[in-house]
């Protein structure tokens, strides 16, 4: 069956993400063969493959294809590494890891955003990808460590938890900062709890609500 929405994630590959320098090739195949729009309300549908967030319901977004691509480059992915991801959100990102990685773990504080994601998942055959509702900024003890911790929501300050949950030598991807402007940042932990901590790029997220992000109530989220 044709694919109608082939013509425009080509496109999205060529000129949102080929075009401002991602090269890793793992990312560029799983981007042109994940479609986006099922991960979209179907009344944005049509927005899926444009150069900008999706709202995907519960104040929560999609983030532009190019900032997915550039977060997933920046974790330096190898294939067989167990990524924790915080912020299911609509479930895209999770694809584009699941496409490269050995195994996924994801976690959503919103109970019908993971649940849609996950129906979405599963129906795309996914196997690697695990599932937990809850606090994202607690990280997931019970299976740590990981190689490789990817934040999609901006926190105040890196999350302790998550820190020590990152496997020595692995690398953790987060914007910090504040409410409307955060900077992207990448962090890789050494010996001896020791973190290097770079930054690639201003950005704007929605916040990291939890109890080492920002509180519930402070932005009425």
């Amino acid at each position: 069956m044709k694919d109608p929405y082939f013509k425009k994630r080509h496109e999205m590959v060529e000129y949102q993400i080929k075009a401002r320098g991602i090269k890793d090739e793992r990312i560029l195949r799983s981007m042109l063969s994940v479609p986006r729009h099922l991960f979209i309300p179907e009344k944005f549908s049509c927005e899926a493959y444009e150069d900008y967030p999706v709202p995907i319901g519960k104040g929560q977004t999609i983030s532009q294809p190019y900032i997915v691509a550039a977060m997933t480059e920046a974790l330096e992915l190898e294939g067989d590494e167990r990524v924790l991801e915080i912020g299911t959100g609509s479930g895209y990102q999770t694809a584009i890891l699941a496409e490269i990685v050995k195994e996924v773990f994801t976690i959503e504080r919103e109970k019908a955003l993971l649940d849609r994601a996950k129906e979405i998942l599963d129906r795309l055959g996914y196997k690697n990808i695990r599932y937990k509702l809850g606090d994202g900024t607690l990280g997931w003890p019970e299976e740590a460590p990981f190689q490789r911790i990817i934040v999609t929501a901006a926190a105040p300050e890196i999350p302790p938890p998550l820190k020590d949950q990152l496997a020595e030598s692995g690398i953790m991807v987060l914007p910090v900062g504040e409410r409307y402007n955060q900077i992207l940042m990448k962090v890789i932990k050494r010996k001896d709890q020791v973190f290097e901590v770079k930054e690639l790029f201003e950005c704007a997220f929605v916040p990291l609500v939890g109890e080492y992000g920002y509180k519930e109530d402070l932005y009425g989220f």
